[in-house]
């Protein structure tokens, strides 16, 4: 027998879970090739530790949408593996504010720099990449 969590709202008592905020954009992960093809066509800011590739999706869905992708440039599975994880942990942090809704975001990794740079530099860099792809016409 399935039982649901403890936490769970019950749908019978009438609970309803909380509603979303509908001033933040909500965050879709890229998987379809596709997706980042078509992001890399569109325009780019290098930073010193990652490379954000960004485009207007041009489709009235107000949905962010993000991809995060690491070359074996980079290094092994495990620094790769590091490298993004700390790439999804600030675009969770930062996208929902300083990223545009519409828009579709690629977060590529460098080599000897996304892994190992100080996680308040790697903040500040997604900032400032966001900041100019933003000014662009």
């Amino acid at each position: 027998m399935i039982s649901t969590p403890p936490e769970a709202p019950d749908c019978k008592a009438g609970i309803t879970p909380p509603a979303v905020s509908a001033c933040v954009p909500r965050i879709e992960v890229m998987r379809a090739r596709a997706d980042f093809l078509a992001t890399a066509r569109g325009l780019r800011q290098g930073t010193g530790t990652m490379m954000v590739q960004g485009r207007d999706r041009g489709d009235g869905n107000p949905l962010i949408r993000v991809g995060f992708t690491c070359s074996k440039k980079v290094g092994n599975a495990v620094t790769r593996n590091r490298a993004k994880r700390r790439l999804r942990a600030i675009a969770r942090e930062l996208l929902p504010d300083g990223g545009q809704p519409g828009w579709d975001y690629v977060l590529i990794g460098r080599a000897d720099a996304t892994a190992l740079r100080p996680f308040d530099d790697l903040r500040r860099d997604l900032a400032h990449a966001l900041r100019c792809l933003g000014q662009r016409p």
